[in-house]
């Protein structure tokens, strides 16, 4: 089981799954909405993932036409990104899962797009865009 919560904890969740994608997004949009230089990923199945708690604190944004960001509202905390071309996953923002869960090797995407002030230095497959499908 995999939980995870905001940071006023009036958003909490549960995945009863494992993490399946694990990925280092350095798109201008995550960077700006993280406030770092990459956002960190967990993908998990849809069908496993259920809110506890604050559905009702929950607020949107469509950061493109496919992506849409969910926050929480009252402390800001980045909770997910659902992506309308891939309905069977949702990637939750690491930032929010408790604990050390079991993870796939992770990958970096849009390190084309990457902040020219930071210097990935790991050994990790690097994705100038999209990764292959």
């Amino acid at each position: 089981m995999i939980n995870g919560h905001c940071e006023c904890k009036r958003v909490a969740y549960e995945v009863d799954g494992e993490i399946s994608d694990f990925s280092h997004c350095h798109c201008s949009q995550c960077r700006r909405l993280h406030g770092a230089a990459y956002a960190t990923f967990a993908g998990v199945d849809t069908h496993k993932f259920r809110y506890l708690s604050g559905e009702e604190d929950l607020k949107t944004y469509a950061s493109s036409a496919d992506h849409q960001r969910v926050f929480c509202g009252n402390c800001g905390s980045n909770i997910l990104v659902s992506v309308d071309s891939y309905p069977n996953f949702l990637y939750l923002s690491m930032s929010a899962i408790e604990g050390s869960p079991l993870l796939p090797e992770a990958y970096h995407i849009f390190v084309g797009s990457k902040a020219p002030w930071h210097e990935i230095s790991d050994n990790l497959v690097q994705h100038d865009e999209h990764p292959p499908e």
